[in-house]
């Protein structure tokens, strides 16, 4: 591999059975954040992946395929679901029904990210910016990230064996590994601890078992369109009043997020192809 002036790695000289072991790992880093929102809040998993991996195609699309990024679920609004969930709960509807209202809200939080792109694409990226300065960003995307530990520590108890296991394989790739174990510590940290629990009896293949082959993987009594065959928009605007303000956070989490992306890859993607086009992305 070589490097350019800056220290950042060529791409071209890595070659593409690297790409694809880096892809892959890429694949499982993301997964676990993913599909945990959906875990933790009651949403289904499966459209959870599938609309992730579309808004994340249609992210590439507008950002004019620049921005190496992949757009899962945020923990940021796991509050706002909860909310909102306890409310419409306390309304007499079932769990289902309520984050079906609370999706609602989501949904009209991005409205926001348009907002901020128009004002972007209007008076420059630089005098927004300095209302967005990196005390600001950086202290968001780590009180967003920190919010995984409890769930972190939750799940390790769950059998401490495993997730130590994984912790020190991770680690200990990361300092010893040399050439491509190096760079792949998630990939192995999983592979070696999924092993271990398959071998400890810890997998159920149940569900694999009795999975079809091919299927929809939307239920749509599980998405918030379904709110509308018998709308009570009382709890509609609710949800969007106490959902809507979150996007401020997640918008400068955003903004953190390119910074820290251009900084890793040597480019700035705040100027191309531009935060407007990220934040509709």
């Amino acid at each position: 591999m070589t490097t350019d002036n800056q220290g950042i790695y060529d791409a071209r000289e890595l070659g593409k059975p690297k790409f694809v072991v880096l892809g892959i790992q890429h694949l499982f880093a993301m997964f676990g954040a993913t599909i945990l929102v959906p875990l933790i809040t009651g949403l289904d998993v499966s459209a959870t992946l599938l609309f992730a991996g579309i808004g994340t195609l249609i992210f590439h699309f507008v950002s004019q395929l620049k921005v190496p990024a992949f757009l899962g679920s945020s923990f940021a609004f796991l509050g706002g679901y909860a909310s909102v969930k306890q409310l419409c709960v306390a309304q007499g509807l079932t769990d289902e029904v309520a984050l079906n209202y609370a999706c609602i809200g989501v949904a009209a939080a991005s409205l926001l990210y348009f907002v901020m792109a128009f004002l972007l694409k209007m008076f420059g990226t630089e005098k927004v910016m300095r209302f967005f300065p990196p005390v600001v960003t950086g202290p968001m995307v780590i009180a967003i990230g920190l919010t995984l530990s409890g769930s972190a520590i939750s799940n390790c108890q769950q059998n401490w064996l495993l997730a130590i296991t994984a912790i020190v394989i991770v680690i200990g790739t990361s300092i010893w590994g040399k050439g491509i174990i190096k760079i792949v510590p998630i990939l192995l940290g999983v592979l070696g601890s999924y092993a271990l629990a398959a071998a400890m009896g810890e997998v159920d293949f149940t569900k694999l078992d009795e999975a079809a082959w091919i299927g929809l993987p939307i239920d749509m009594d599980r998405t918030a369109i379904s709110v509308f065959k018998d709308p009570n928009f009382d709890l509609i605007l609710t949800s969007i009043i106490a959902i809507f303000p979150i996007a401020f956070a997640t918008i400068m989490e955003h903004i953190g997020d390119m910074c820290a992306i251009q900084s890793t890859v040597g480019k700035n993607f705040i100027k191309d192809p531009g935060l407007h086009r990220t934040l509709c992305g």
